[in-house]
């Protein structure tokens, strides 16, 4: 592997200076005729992990994070042991609010080269797949998450491409969308994550953009973003626009000359006091970096 040995290196010389944004008012400055169709939204994977579902939706409110795909054994509890009755009150909550639910953020991954291991998760996949019909949600996200050693690259990409499809099919049955993150060692890099797609057959399975640092890995950002533009789905993973070096005006800019429709969901990491307020702050510098992408 030719970037093996001195990848972070390159992509730290590679990242453009911070955004360099502040936490604006949103309302303050910005041209509500010229915005952006992007919406913003919540990934409870450490922001939202402690909210029970009450709480979840009424702070997604208050931050204006109106969609929100919810993470695996969290406070919310929204997993596959809720019975119909506890399904459709989960489903209800969401309808009687402004806050739409995207969906359910599992772990589930097809790379094992272990048949059963590989067959568990594809089973676990379907069973959540019937969960997020019955709450009411759009689809589920799942992941690669390596290329394993010993085993050729082509067979395991062939393999998460097979696995994608027929998860992907049964999904169709319920009108859902199965949103592949890029994630994973190597498997987030984007050459490899277009060679899984150019295998996957089935229109309901979409990309998760990620914003990870190996989206700046040569050919860099613009490249590698048109490399798998075509099937991106309806949401994107951010961190925190005012930590590290991320180029988000840049990936914005992409997102905005084809025309994306989707959620920007904020999957934060930081420990904020007032987390509601933290999210109110990402909002409203997303709002500047549409804004800035809108006018160019």
């Amino acid at each position: 592997m030719p970037f093996q040995i001195n990848r972070r290196d390159f992509i730290q010389r590679s990242l453009v200076a911070g955004i360099g944004i502040s936490a604006l008012n949103p309302l303050v400055g910005f041209d509500h005729k010229n915005r952006s169709a992007m919406k913003f939204g919540l990934v409870t994977y450490q922001w939202g992990r402690d909210w029970d579902l009450k709480t979840l939706i009424a702070n997604c409110e208050k931050s204006g994070a109106l969609g929100v795909e919810l993470r695996t054994q969290h406070a919310h509890g929204v997993e596959t042991a809720l019975n119909p009755a506890e399904r459709l009150e989960v489903k209800q909550r969401f309808a009687d609010s402004p806050v739409t639910c995207l969906g359910y953020g599992s772990n589930f991954e097809y790379h094992s080269p272990d048949p059963i291991k590989l067959q568990e998760n594809i089973i676990q996949t379907k069973n959540y797949i019937k969960l997020c019909h019955d709450i009411g949600a759009t689809g589920i996200k799942v992941k690669p998450n390596t290329l394993p050693e010993g085993v050729a690259k082509e067979k395991t990409i062939a393999q998460i491409a097979e696995s994608l499809n027929e998860v992907g099919k049964y999904a169709q049955d319920y009108d859902q969308l199965i949103r592949v993150e890029v994630h994973g060692h190597l498997t987030q890099e984007l050459p490899n994550m277009k060679a899984i797609f150019d295998q996957v057959t089935e229109a309901n399975v979409k990309i998760c953009w990620n914003c990870n640092d190996e989206d700046l890995l040569p050919p860099g950002l613009e490249e590698n973003f048109n490399m798998v533009k075509k099937w991106l789905g309806d949401t994107v993973h951010v961190r925190e626009f005012n930590e590290g070096v991320y180029p988000y005006q840049e990936l914005f800019n992409l997102f905005e000359g084809i025309n994306y429709e989707g959620w920007i969901l904020m999957e934060a990491r930081t420990e904020p006091a007032d987390r509601v307020k933290a999210l109110k702050e990402q909002a409203a510098m997303l709002d500047k970096l549409l804004a800035n992408s809108k006018e160019r």
